[in-house]
């Protein structure tokens, strides 16, 4: 299983790790922590040196209840840092966190390589028509409802089956626009319960059945504090718990903002 990033082919057959690096003020962990260039270009280092294939970079906050900002003040947050990184690092395979396909058009154009969507083309009609004319990989995550409202009381009869069957239906508008590399992320924390969160986690490997990669995206998550009663700052343990679930379950990607813990556990699980 590849994907195409510029040219280079990715082989995900061995998991990878994905380094997120927030340039928001207000995400749940690590929101307001990388605010110059300097602080911005010494955490990509220590995320590239512990191992990251990719790197992550978010400039609107999805925490729940997180504040909306504009595509304009996205767009003045996010492409000059993709500039000052692809400058710095010329191989490091960024990817973008953004609904917007004006944001992914232009980062894109400014020497990203991947979009994340964690709208999954739901909040930006023009989404799916801008990867297919770019060509490059998209991460497809299922949200229900938006940040701003998604935890107020989410319900599903059965969360696997309906997340399936929403992956299933976005992967065939996918198809039929010729976009060759997509990536699913079931959305762990996005409208869903943590009782919701525990299912998809343990039946992970039924989305393998889609014949796409897909994408964990646990680090930190309130899935995982609330649970133990402590702090997202504390959830180190916890994380490298959830993620070896998830390794052991099938996933070809680990997003996390703790790279060289990650990297150990893919490590691990692969002598298996």
């Amino acid at each position: 299983m590849t994907i195409n990033c510029n040219q280079k082919l990715i082989d995900l057959s061995t998991p990878k790790v994905m380094g997120v690096l927030n340039i928001t003020p207000d995400s749940f962990f690590d929101g307001g922590k990388y605010k110059n260039e300097k602080e911005i270009l010494t955490q990509v280092e220590k995320m590239l040196s512990e191992g990251a294939d990719f790197i992550d970079v978010g400039a609107y906050s999805s925490r729940p209840g997180a504040k909306h900002i504009s595509e304009k003040e996205e767009l003045s947050r996010i492409v000059p840092v993709i500039k000052l990184i692809t400058k710095e690092f010329s191989n490091a395979l960024i990817s973008v966190d953004t609904f917007r396909s004006e944001v992914a058009n232009q980062t894109i154009n400014e020497g990203a390589t991947i979009i994340n969507d964690i709208s999954g083309g739901k909040m930006d009609k023009d989404m799916f028509s801008i990867v297919a004319k770019l060509q490059v990989p998209y991460i497809m995550m299922h949200m229900k409802g938006t940040p701003q409202n998604m935890q107020q009381n989410p319900e599903y009869e059965n969360v696997v089956t309906e997340v399936i069957s929403y992956f299933a239906e976005q992967l065939f508008k996918l198809k039929e626009l010729k976009v060759n590399d997509v990536i699913i992320d079931v959305g762990f924390g996005f409208g869903k319960t943590i009782e919701h969160n525990y299912e998809l986690l343990k039946k992970l490997s039924l989305f393998k059945n889609l014949d796409v990669p897909v994408l964990t995206g646990v680090s930190r998550k309130s899935m995982l504090y609330k649970t133990l009663g402590i702090s997202p700052q504390d959830a180190l343990n916890a994380t490298t718990v959830a993620n070896t679930i998830a390794l052991l379950n099938g996933t070809n990607i680990l997003r996390v903002h703790d790279v060289k813990e990650a990297v150990e556990a893919v490590k691990i699980v692969s002598k298996l």
